[in-house]
């Protein structure tokens, strides 16, 4: 337990001041709140919500005038609700083909191939580079995996599968450690000097079909500026299909190397072809925003949790016939919705919590987390005094449940205190039951807990009352495949949010009870956040 003056505040604050109706706070959360939030950004008026267009500016007002008709204080300490976030923008047109003996294999852009440059360069090539097959690309020490074995991949196309290499009883077994992220594939790429680094998309196991691919990086990319490291050359995604037409041109066979690509033993493959790419770049700095409101504390005005929701989507393609707007209703319009909603509920407790609360929309999730990496990089309010973060990226638009996920449950004690709240609505916790797609690692609370901050992030239940069984799962699958990152995600007519109510209030009670109690949450012994969170907080 940390316990300080403003904690021994707290318990004095606690013995001698009136309690606040939750009650009515909570009850004014509603789902014609959530759907009328929810419809608005996620109508073609706002383009999709893309960074750096006029999205942004028309998404940025409307949080803006909402935060400030709810009555919420501006979240930042220069008086405005903005936090500016210096973005570059990376639009890349990457062509090439490989060389596989006296075999050409072409690389057929936005169709069977993506490619991207991070670099801040107008053009760059990968020139005869060498194509080293690595399999996982892992290299884990405390798992005594090492997917190089010492080779030398400088200047080098390095060819990798997804996921954590399936190995029972290695890494986390069925749930996805961040080895198996896309990002920590370039990453470790990127530090090793390779030129360029290509993943084997398989739907299955990257939890998205090609398609989504395309349709995310095929537009305008996104990174911090300045960048903090020297990225690839060209970082990309090839299909399973033409990832299979070049192993065969270079003599190997798809299912074998992958199998042997699941055992410590393995070594990494030259495949004796070589890659030449050509990269043009459009680049243009972008002044993108975090949008934030607070409601200050009755005493520890200093002491903060924070709820997040990214208020962005994909923007338009202008390049697709019919429809070119991403609406992002359910990804991420609704988890704005909620943030709102909240901020609504907390502005009219009276008195007000005894520690501060902070709602933040973030920018540029889809672009890899970067408005909420810019703040926990760059804290409006010390991290070491903030208590916790729950974040929201999408809700339960299917009817109520009788339980609620919690992706990468276990990992620290607000996952108790959600339990506690939700045993009042007669409801439990439930494991993730798609651990192995690395849903922890893919959504802004990530940013929160890589700088230590215990972090609370959950998905609609599993079990759907009045639905059979198997309903979750089909919904999810049938969501997957016919929206996720594309056109077709709007407020659907059969949506009912009346679970979605439920999981609010659950947020509700959980942020209200984190900023009263004299107990701050804490990472579970063994999480590889905790040491850092300890350190800090020293």
């Amino acid at each position: 337990m940390r316990f300080t003056l403003s904690t021994f505040a707290l318990v004095l604050a606690a013995c001698g001041t009136r309690t606040p109706d939750t009650g009515a706070a909570r009850d004014s959360m509603s789902a014609e709140g959530l759907l009328a939030h929810t419809k608005r950004l996620a109508s073609d008026e706002f383009e999709g919500r893309g960074p750096g267009t006029p999205g942004e500016d028309k998404t940025v007002k409307y949080l803006e005038d909402q935060f400030r008709s709810l009555g919420l204080e501006p979240g930042n300490p220069d008086g405005t609700y903005i936090q500016n976030v210096p973005l570059v923008g990376i639009r890349s047109d990457v062509t090439g083909s490989i060389r596989a003996g006296a075999k050409t294999v072409a690389l057929n852009p936005l169709k069977d191939f993506v490619g991207v440059s991070e670099r801040v360069e107008e053009s760059n090539t990968v020139q005869d580079s060498e194509i080293v097959f690595v399999g996982y690309g892992v290299q884990a020490p405390e798992y005594q995996w090492d997917d190089f074995k010492g080779l030398d991949v400088k200047g080098k196309t390095l060819l990798m599968l997804i996921n954590d290499p399936p190995v029972p009883g290695l890494f986390r077994d069925k749930a996805m450690t961040y080895y198996g992220r896309w990002t920590y594939k370039y990453e470790i790429a990127a530090a090793k000097g390779a030129a360029a680094a290509i993943i084997i998309h398989e739907t299955e196991a990257a939890a998205y079909p090609f398609e989504v691919v395309i349709g995310s990086w095929g537009q305008e990319n996104f990174d911090l500026d300045p960048q903090a490291s020297q990225p690839l050359a060209m970082q990309g995604w090839v299909s399973l299909d033409k990832a299979k037409e070049l192993l065969t041109a270079c003599g190997k066979d798809f299912a074998t190397v992958k199998k042997e690509a699941a055992s410590r033993g393995f070594r990494p493959v030259p495949l004796g072809a070589k890659v030449n790419l050509r990269v043009k770049n459009t680049i243009r700095k972008v002044k993108s925003r975090n949008v934030l409101g607070k409601v200050s504390g009755s005493q520890s005005k200093d002491e903060y949790v924070i709820y997040t929701a990214h208020w962005d989507h994909l923007g338009r393609n202008e390049k697709l016939q019919g429809d070119q707007i991403f609406n992002g209703a359910l990804d991420n319009a609704s988890g704005t919705a909620t943030l709102l909603e909240l901020a609504k509920a907390f502005a009219k407790l009276d008195p007000k919590p005894t520690r501060s609360v902070l709602f933040l929309a973030v920018t540029a999730e889809e672009k890899g987390l970067l408005g909420a990496k810019y703040y926990a990089e760059n804290p409006l309010y010390p991290l070491t005094k903030t208590l916790a973060n729950i974040n929201f990226d999408g809700i339960n638009q299917w009817g109520r449940t009788k339980d609620i996920v919690v992706i990468g449950r276990g990992n620290s004690t607000l996952d108790n205190v959600l339990a506690e709240a939700a045993k009042a609505q007669d409801r439990v916790l439930m494991d993730d039951p798609e651990s192995e797609k690395g849903y922890y690692y893919r959504s802004d609370h990530f940013e929160f807990a890589k700088q230590g901050v215990p972090a609370l992030y959950t998905n609609s239940g599993e079990q759907y009352i009045g639905k059979p069984e198997g309903y979750a799962k089909t919904k999810r699958s049938e969501y997957t495949a016919k929206d996720y990152h594309k056109v077709t995600d709007e407020v659907k007519a059969d949506w009912d949010l009346s679970g979605a109510v439920e999981d609010l209030r659950l947020f509700f009670e959980v942020g209200y009870r984190v900023a009263q109690d004299p107990k701050w949450p804490e990472w579970s012994a063994g999480t590889e956040f905790k040491a850092k969170r300890d350190s800090m907080l020293k």
